[in-house]
């Protein structure tokens, strides 16, 4: 469980250990997994946690995290929510995009490298992705992925980290389509879920800014507004019902199998950008 120290990543996780699953919260700060696990053992007193401490940003640790991981015995289920908001020009120590390195070259990773040592045994890979409709209107700039020319990003600055990662969730549904097609026929499934719109996630905490950090209080402050419980509902249940059983290369809401934007369904649009990410992340094009 990537992103498991607060919010929704946290509520999965919780859901996953009260189903009776030995859970590895994944996080970039071993304070905030030993609080992450406090929590989630106060909840589910009989909770098996494991804790990995990885800075997803950073293409060296997502490597040295999935050796980990791929030991025996390798993951049954793997949800990847980790994603940040921040302004789109900042890079790694690697000389990568933040957001991209983190919400989209990590997964791409990180998933790519434990298809080998899960092998023959069934496995469920879970991509928490974005609203379907929304992201739409934001399709991946294929030709700058990690949006350092500013291209297509809109008029308003304040609104230009948010459009940097909207590209980012498109990814990841692009990126689970092309993944599930180069594992037909394992036993490996691979779907997104839209969390949708809830508060106290943390994501974008201290880069949100103008309008948008303006709606972000609003969202706040309503309290009729879902939590980060509501947002887990649906990539638990892909994780454990057995109702998908089988099922790969879908898009969820509310538990819904639901279409996404023809950009992000069109094969060669997907090709290209399983492509570009395999020569960002070091990795040949074939599975």
């Amino acid at each position: 469980m990537t992103g498991a120290t607060g919010g929704i990543g946290e509520a999965i996780a919780r859901r996953l250990a009260a189903a009776g699953m030995t859970v590895v919260l994944v996080g970039r700060s071993d304070e905030r997994l030993d609080r992450a696990r406090a929590r989630i053992a106060a909840a589910v007193p009989d909770a098996e946690l494991l804790l990995e401490r990885a800075d997803l940003s950073l293409l060296a640790e997502v490597r040295e995290l999935a050796k980990r991981l791929g030991a025996e015995p390798p993951p049954d289920v793997v949800v990847s929510n980790a994603a940040v908001i921040t302004d789109f020009r900042e890079v790694t120590s690697e000389g990568i995009s933040r957001i991209l390195a983190t919400n989209h070259l990590a997964p791409y990773l990180l998933l790519r490298s434990l298809v080998r040592p899960i092998g023959r045994r069934a496995a469920r890979f879970v991509l928490v992705g974005g609203h379907p409709g929304g992201l739409a209107r934001v399709p991946v700039d294929l030709d700058d992925l990690g949006s350092r020319t500013g291209r297509g990003l809109g008029p308003l600055p304040s609104f230009r980290p948010f459009v940097a990662y909207a590209r980012t969730k498109n990814m990841n549904a692009m990126f689970g389509y092309a993944l599930a097609r180069r594992l037909a026929g394992t036993r490996i499934t691979v779907n997104g879920a839209h969390p949708g719109v809830v508060t106290d996630t943390g994501l974008g905490k201290g880069a949100l800014r103008g309008t948008l950090r303006i709606y972000s209080l609003l969202l706040r402050l309503n309290p009729a507004a879902p939590g980060p419980d509501a947002g887990a509902d649906t990539p638990a249940w892909l994780a454990t019902t057995p109702d998908v059983e089988g099922i790969s290369g879908s898009f969820f809401v509310k538990r819904q199998r639901v279409g996404t934007a023809p950009h992000t369904t069109d094969a060669a649009r997907c090709d290209r950008l399983w492509d570009e990410s395999a020569r960002l992340v070091g990795l040949g094009p074939a599975l």
